[in-house]
């Protein structure tokens, strides 16, 4: 059964929100916040509908995650598939015991990895218990993914419902993820009932997926995100000393595992994600390209944008770009396309380019443009959850030539 919402944002204060160090429970002092939360959490357990909320990560389309009926609603509502599992979100410890299997010990790995970025944008992969998680939620697996968000809001409205809450991004499958609450509305609207509005998330790409469950004690990142690789490596060689320190391995960099690409057991390793409605290309400035493969310069590359097979004039492209970007500021020179640029952010500070990439290409989606092209950065630090993103956003990829510049 399809619904048609006539779509409510409620305005959420994060700075009115804080927790006790006890019981992780809640306290708000904004009246209004309080408010907003409480009509959130009636909307998810009594009306089973989902509910868009911030995150520190992306704003993510909440349901009770121990409901199969209302976790249901997630996938219907974004058209996403059925074999795509699940990130569920707790606000405590308690409430993450509650979701394992009994006597379940933890690997000490984890226990390293939630101490040092609990609560925060890293997912853990657990045993899942197959009399507490749906199996709409691990899309059959015998793993659930679990992460305690570091947003207030989001943290209080789980607290308040009691309830862990199943929730991938909040927007059509397959798009780039929302930031903003206006993300969502324009993506969502009459198809949710409910936003909750904390403002722009901070870390503004999904959370950091890790697989600790092998027996050879290996820390695998299946998906690179708002908990850098160069971050996990630390904390594990701070906690464990010599032969003893886990090895990080990531997925498609380190090792290839087809099976789990096939049957992902985690969201964004099998389909195409994070694309606006119109094309991207990505601009290669920093990797070297394959032997054989064409590298035009600028000039080439704006020969080949005016000749496509674009119709309208003048034709409008969108640049997104860090503001070192020497292929932009060539490109800008050229006075017959019409430019759109959003500046991403300094090479110096990647994570503020982690934190503007989604907006930036929903940004330049809604001005109109013909298409985007967007560049790329070094695959160091916050540069490999960027590029992760935008080498599954683009629809072609163009090594460009700068040596004559």
């Amino acid at each position: 059964m399809s619904f048609s919402f006539s779509t409510k944002v409620l305005k959420c204060d994060p700075a009115s929100i804080s927790f006790d160090g006890v019981d992780n429970q809640p306290h708000i002092t904004s009246p209004q916040t309080l408010a907003s939360l409480q009509v959130a959490s009636r909307h998810l357990l009594e009306s089973l509908q989902p509910v868009a909320f911030p995150t520190e990560t992306v704003y993510g389309l909440a349901a009770p995650a121990l409901n199969a009926e209302a976790s249901a609603r997630i996938f219907s509502t974004k058209g996403r598939p059925a074999d795509n599992p699940l990130i569920v979100h707790v606000s405590s410890d308690s409430m993450l015991q509650s979701l394992l299997p009994p006597n379940y010990t933890f690997p000490v790995s984890y226990k390293v990895l939630i101490k040092c970025f609990w609560p925060g944008p890293l997912t853990l992969l657990f045993p899942s218990d197959p009399t507490k998680i749906p199996s709409i939620i691990t899309a059959n697996h015998p793993t659930v993914a679990i992460r305690m968000p570091s947003h207030p809001v989001a943290r209080a409205l789980i607290a308040i419902s009691n309830s862990p809450l199943a929730a991938p991004s909040a927007n059509s499958s397959g798009k780039p993820s929302p930031t903003r609450a206006e993300h969502v509305f324009r993506d969502l609207e009459g198809k949710i009932g409910l936003i909750l509005d904390g403002g722009a998330c901070d870390v503004g790409l999904e959370s950091t997926v890790v697989d600790g469950l092998h027996e050879d004690g290996t820390i695998r990142i299946l998906r690179p995100g708002g908990v850098t690789v160069e971050e996990i490596e630390k904390a594990l060689q701070t906690a464990f000393t010599g032969d003893l320190i886990p090895k990080v391995l990531v997925h498609r960099r380190d090792f290839v595992d087809d099976v789990i690409e096939q049957a992902p057991t985690t969201p964004g390793m099998k389909y195409r994600h994070y694309s606006p409605a119109v094309p991207v290309t990505l601009l290669r400035t920093v990797s070297i390209p394959p032997r054989g493969v064409e590298t035009p310069t600028p000039s080439t590359l704006l020969t080949s944008l005016k000749s496509s097979n674009i119709s309208r004039s003048p034709l409008k492209v969108g640049l997104l770009t860090p503001l070192e970007s020497v292929v932009a500021k060539k490109l800008l020179e050229d006075p017959v396309i019409q430019w759109h640029q959003y500046a991403l952010g300094s090479l110096s500070a990647p994570a503020v380019i982690a934190q503007r990439l989604f907006d930036g290409l929903l940004t330049l989606e809604s001005e109109g443009v013909d298409l985007i092209l967007v560049e790329e950065v070094a695959e160091g630090n916050e540069g490999l959850a960027i590029m992760n993103r935008l080498q599954k956003a683009a629809g072609e990829t163009c090594w460009v030539d700068l040596q004559s510049l």
